[in-house]
């Protein structure tokens, strides 16, 4: 007889358990394709042990996923006046379907990925693709057929709609709406406060690592976690009980110093670049292209193994033309930091960055310098709180630390090695002279 349940052991989770009818999906060539899609990139050449995929990330945000679902409609979690917004909650049919929804919206959240996640994908996916198009393309033609021999038969439509949220849907399939439930639904997949996808990678990738900032009690967050109306509008969000606010500020300070200290590293930068610029040139003699084909069954024939393997190739014949570039990666000679930005140079002149890469890239040459920013966009995160005394309250309104959290902002600029020491040395002596100028570099 088979197993109506398997359980898979993770270092994050413990088991996870995968039903029977989910092992089909689970099967599946798009799912299986993410155990050679490294989560982190190319950073496993700066952190040795960060080696792990997006295979068993998705477990684990189905994992959380369900956890989550199961605490939120739980009957005594619910407050009474929200049944009469949210007929699901009262539907047991519904609740099981939709169950069964968001684990397979969870994992599959991620099918749409580039090799190496995201490290190149503004370059090298056509406009107006992302990975999130990809995942909708994705299970659209190669899964929603397997979702109909689910018990019960969960539709395509519902499964996107939950993986990738309202704002994503929105610019693929304007056309579609979201009911309130189905928008809490896809806030515990991809929300900026509360979403799984976020727990897991913050848990996983500091396992991994080998860093203890990016850990936090997600086993105390989730049991607090609720459905709560806002307090005007009634309109349903996903929310906090009081006892779960310092854990909710010690998840989001763990996303700051991840994104500080990890996913914005300087040299991971460094590789990103040089992996972009390998794959501008791979994707034309491979794929006649500049881009990776959208097609799903073309998509899915490529992985991290299948580019490294030419990468590998690349650097030992030197008459290629990607050998330099594949040198840099194999032989970890990217190009080295000359320049951070620093609020001194801010004050002393807002365009500090740009100047100073326009000075440098004008003496050395625009191949040789590469200008590297970036700043987090979006206001203070918020969400709702309910106290011991079943007052609603914004979470901004209680907690000083989520005002004063600084948002993610890096400015990089590198210089190949071969001038290096020539370039800093040049910057030291001339820093001050060109801080002076007031010019500004706009953006292509």
């Amino acid at each position: 007889m088979a197993k109506l349940k398997h359980e898979i052991r993770d270092p994050i989770h413990g088991f996870i358990k995968v039903l029977q009818d989910e092992r089909k999906i689970l099967d599946s060539k798009p799912i299986q394709r993410l155990r050679d899609i490294h989560q982190l990139g190319l950073t496993y050449l700066l952190y040795p042990s960060a080696t792990h995929k997006r295979f068993e990330h998705s477990l684990g945000v189905m994992e959380l996923a369900t956890r989550v679902y199961d605490v939120i409609t739980s009957p005594d979690n619910i407050l009474p006046k929200l049944k009469k917004e949210l007929a699901e909650l009262e539907d047991p049919d519904k609740l099981r379907y939709w169950r069964r929804v968001i684990r397979m919206a969870a994992l599959c959240h991620d099918i749409g990925h580039l090799p190496f996640s995201h490290a190149v994908e503004k370059e090298v996916f056509p406009k107006g693709w992302d990975h999130e198009r990809m995942t909708a393309k994705i299970i659209e033609d190669c899964l929603s057929e397997l979702f109909m021999e689910l018990t019960p038969p969960v539709r395509a439509k519902d499964v996107i709609k939950i993986a990738l949220g309202p704002e994503k849907i929105s610019k693929i399939y304007p056309e579609i709406e979201f009911s309130p439930w189905e928008t809490i639904l896809s806030e515990i997949i991809v929300g900026d406060c509360f979403g799984v996808d976020r727990m897991d990678y913050l848990l996983r990738d500091s396992y991994h690592i080998g860093v203890a900032y990016g850990k936090f009690d997600h086993f105390r967050l989730i049991d607090t976690l609720r459905i709560l109306p806002e307090r005007d509008t009634n309109e349903p969000n996903l929310g906090i009980e009081i006892g779960g606010i310092h854990v909710a500020e010690s998840l989001l300070l763990a996303r700051y110093f991840m994104y500080s200290q990890v996913y914005f590293h300087h040299v991971r930068r460094a590789y990103d670049y040089h992996l972009k610029d390998y794959l501008k040139i791979w994707l034309k003699e491979k794929c006649s292209s500049e881009f990776f084909p959208t097609k799903a069954n073309d998509f899915l024939n490529y992985s991290d193994s299948v580019i490294m393997s030419d990468i590998q190739r690349s650097a030992r014949e030197s008459s290629v033309t990607d050998h330099k570039v594949a040198q840099r990666i194999i032989n970890r000679k990217h190009y080295k930091l000359i320049y951070e930005l620093n609020p001194q140079d801010v004050e002393e002149n807002p365009d500090a960055l740009r100047v100073i890469y326009k000075s440098l890239a004008e003496k050395y040459g625009e191949n040789k310098i590469i200008i590297d920013e970036y700043e987090e966009k979006g206001g203070i995160l918020d969400f709702l709180v309910i106290d011991r005394n079943k007052q609603i309250f914004r979470a901004r309104e209680i907690s000083k630390l989520l005002i004063k959290l600084p948002r993610v902002s890096v400015g990089f600029i590198f210089a190949d090695r071969e001038i290096i020491e020539e370039a800093k040395q040049w910057l030291e002596e001339n820093k001050s002279d060109i801080l002076k100028r007031q010019e500004v570099v706009e953006d292509e």
